[in-house]
């Protein structure tokens, strides 16, 4: 839900209030949930990507794959890896995973990339950093995602949009 920080104070009781601007009718969410103890997160607001640009990334991906004989998912899992963004908890925290060594984590997260092995209690590990799949990604993240697939179908002489015509994907 998109909203707005306006205001910031100190109730009677010390405790801090803040008051936000919605953009939504959350008027029965309101009454729902007036009194309870609720969770409350508060974040920079961004858009989400758009079905066009995802449906353009994928017609790249389409396009790459045909050109390097490898399938469509391959060709998605190596850009994203690349060029998208490492998945974080609501603290902010990079996510991922430390799995025995030589266990593909690939089987276990679709976009984990190793990205260092050390020893842990006497045993060989490898550490890999989870990627947010490209459903998750807001509109900044797709941006660049789709910008990296583009300089990756240009290396391989695939036609792409001039800038005028990408420039609807980034809405």
């Amino acid at each position: 839900m998109k909203g707005r920080l306006i205001d910031f104070s100190f109730g009677f009781n010390r405790k801090q209030r803040v008051t936000i601007e919605l953009d939504t009718d959350f008027r029965e969410g309101f009454d729902a949930l007036k009194g309870a103890d609720v969770e409350v997160s508060i974040k920079k607001w961004r858009a989400r990507r758009s079905l066009d640009a995802n449906a353009y990334f994928h017609v790249l991906v389409n396009a790459i794959a045909e050109a390097r004989g490898i399938g469509d998912e391959e060709v998605k899992r190596e850009l994203v890896l690349e060029y998208g963004v490492v998945a974080r908890d609501d603290d902010g925290n990079k996510l991922g995973s430390m799995l025995p060594a030589g266990v593909d984590a690939s089987l276990y997260y679709k976009y984990a990339k190793w990205y260092k092995s050390m020893e842990v209690n006497g045993k060989e590990v490898d550490c890999y950093l989870f990627y947010k799949p490209t459903h998750e990604m807001d509109t900044k993240e797709m941006a660049r995602l789709i910008d990296g697939t583009i300089e990756v179908a240009k290396d391989l002489n695939i036609e792409t949009d001039t800038p005028e015509q990408k420039a609807r994907f980034y809405q």
